[in-house]
């Protein structure tokens, strides 16, 4: 049987999660705008304790919480949202770094051909992105700040609640993309950020549910526009019929996640040392900084093996990826790793391992080390 290490893609569905998900499609399957009979009634009931609950997790108030399809959706909301205010009040000056994922570079790249000016910083080699490079860069047009939570391809943890308790004292937005650290570094996200990006299926969700958390500052809300019309559900920003089993599947993978992480950290921690301790046989570099990082994430490079060559050998033994499931079909350069300064021959080269407790009770991460060394040429 393939091992599962490609967590950062997309993890299992929770059995536990499907059956709630299965009870809301099959049993109670009311329509949460059905304002008629007790079906639509019980419906709006159950969304709006599952609004309250996450809300919780993250310091906001339940009105704060937009659920979304996912991350992508929640990004594209905030910083085009965002724009028409940008505009209308001259501000359309954007900082975000060069290592986000293409769910945040490509709508600030369309943003650029409206004319607004974006800065994408460069972390160095250790891919944490300076506090103190952001505040340099900030100007009286700041219009919106952009940086992820945990980088999906490195795992290294950016200084976002020190940026947002910076960020809160200035007029300058900040809008920070949480789907890989969402219920893994929880308390990062009790800060004063402006707006949380949340992706379910990082967590043991469905696909297809997410949430963007859109706070006040005082009594003043974000102003955001919407990007779709037709229906005014989720405070007029994102309109449609709302996925009740799924938000109820996100709220209910979440609570799960936040009560067993304690151990979900234990053990994702312990495979991270097996695994270090397997490859310390092999010619490699780890890529990132590996003091600030989550512990299920892990992107190596070795030496004198093609990245490529050495996942068609692991296809029978392990699931692991290049970087992003956006652009993984793609054989460039990791733009992540390239952004950082790494060497083409490393950059080129990035494999990331990321897994889920459950998934690798039983692998010998010994058996990757064996494929390396059997790939990797004799030195002399």
């Amino acid at each position: 049987m393939v091992t599962y290490l490609d967590a950062a893609a997309t993890t299992r569905v929770d059995q536990r999660v499907a059956e709630v998900v299965l009870h809301w499609m099959t049993e109670e399957f009311g329509n949460a705008g059905s304002r008629t009979h007790e079906y639509g009634a019980h419906a709006k009931r159950a969304v709006q304790q599952a609004r309250t609950y996450l809300a919780s997790t993250v310091g906001a108030k339940p009105d704060e919480i937009i659920f979304t399809s996912g991350a992508t959706e929640s990004n594209n909301i905030a910083l085009l949202g965002l724009a028409p205010h940008g505009e209308q009040s001259d501000r359309r000056h954007i900082i975000t770094s060069a290592i986000e994922h293409k769910a945040v570079i490509e709508p600030l790249e369309h943003l650029e051909s409206r004319g607004f000016e974006v800065d994408f910083l460069t972390p160095g080699p250790s891919g944490r992105v300076e506090v103190k490079a952001v505040q340099e860069r900030l100007r009286p047009d700041t219009l919106a700040v952009s940086l992820m939570h945990v980088n999906n391809e490195t795992g290294v943890v950016q200084p976002v609640a020190e940026l947002a308790h910076l960020l809160s004292k200035s007029p300058t937005y900040l809008h920070v993309d949480a789907a890989q650290g969402f219920a893994k570094r929880q308390d990062d996200l009790t800060a004063p950020i402006d707006m949380i990006s949340i992706s379910g299926h990082k967590v043991g969700a469905p696909k297809g549910i997410g949430a963007l958390v859109v706070r006040r500052r005082g009594w003043d809300k974000i102003p955001l526009q919407p990007l779709m019309y037709g229906g005014g559900q989720e405070r007029k920003l994102r309109p449609g019929t709302l996925p009740v089993p799924l938000i109820m599947g996100l709220a209910k993978a979440t609570e799960i996640f936040l009560n067993e992480h304690e151990q979900w950290a234990k053990q994702a921690l312990l495979f991270r040392e097996r695994l270090l301790t397997a490859l310390s046989s092999t010619r490699h570099h780890i890529n990132g900084d590996s003091e600030h990082t989550v512990p299920h994430i892990l992107n190596v490079s070795f030496e004198d093996v093609d990245a490529e060559a050495l996942i068609v050998r692991l296809k029978n033994l392990a699931a692991v990826a290049t970087g992003s499931a956006c652009t993984s079909a793609s054989y460039t350069p990791s733009h992540v790793l390239t952004a950082m300064g790494l060497e083409a021959d490393t950059a080129s080269n990035g494999l990331r391992f990321s897994w889920f407790p459950g998934d690798i009770d039983d692998f010998d991460p010994e058996q990757i080390a064996q494929v390396v060394r059997e790939l990797q040429p004799a030195t002399t």
